[in-house]
């Protein structure tokens, strides 16, 4: 398959980006609806998740990607390795996400991924990054209790502020006393987080998970 050539950055906040979505229907996707969810936000072209559905059949894996070139070129990879736990889907989850985590089977969100998000340095820019208050409060909302949030970057700044907005919401707190993890969890790593360290730098990283007292 030729590989689609896409842009980098797209602005979230833009009318293209701002139009609801269709929900599919699950059944008509995955084998097994009981199976935990693991979903990646931001999945650019679906790698990763890839070959997390291919080591782990008993789990169910949901990407989602704004850029809808990369999500159709995804799809089409995952039909020929016909894989029936794993779905890409286009759209920006700043205006759907709630929709998309009701239409999911409830209680079955067991880990959500948020990986070397766009950085968008520009202060004027910043209301463009992904985590957000609004979307810490739904995953709040939809994570199993014994769900796993996973944040990655290899941009500090972008790191500890996805950690901040997490941790201002009462419902989470870190996994561990050392909020910074030194090694990665999953058994799979990102393309970036493979260059990163290829090139000697340094991975930002932690584990959030619900508040249960």
């Amino acid at each position: 398959m030729t590989r689609v050539r896409v842009r980098q950055h797209v602005n979230p906040l833009s009318n293209k980006y701002q139009q609801s979505i269709s929900i599919p229907h699950w059944s008509q996707i995955y084998s097994n609806l009981s199976q935990p969810f693991h979903l990646d936000l931001g999945c650019a072209r679906g790698r990763f998740l890839l070959q997390m559905a291919q080591k782990n059949p008993h789990k169910n894996y949901l990407g989602i990607e704004i850029r809808e070139a990369l999500v159709t070129e995804a799809n089409q990879i995952k039909d020929e390795y016909n894989l029936t736990n794993l779905y890409y889907l286009s759209g920006n989850i700043n205006y759907f996400l709630r929709e998309l985590l009701t239409s999911l089977p409830l209680n079955m969100i067991e880990l959500v991924t948020i990986q070397f998000p766009d950085p968008w340095f520009k202060k004027k820019h910043q209301k463009r990054r992904v985590v957000q208050s609004e979307i810490v409060e739904i995953l709040a909302q939809f994570l199993s209790k014994k769900g796993q949030i996973f944040l990655q970057s290899d941009i500090q700044e972008v790191a500890e502020e996805m950690c901040e907005k997490f941790l201002e919401n009462s419902h989470f707190k870190p996994l561990t006393p050392e909020i910074w993890l030194t090694e990665n969890p999953l058994e799979v790593m990102t393309e970036r987080e493979i260059a990163t360290l290829n090139k000697g730098e340094k991975v930002y990283r932690t584990i959030l998970i619900l508040n249960q007292s």
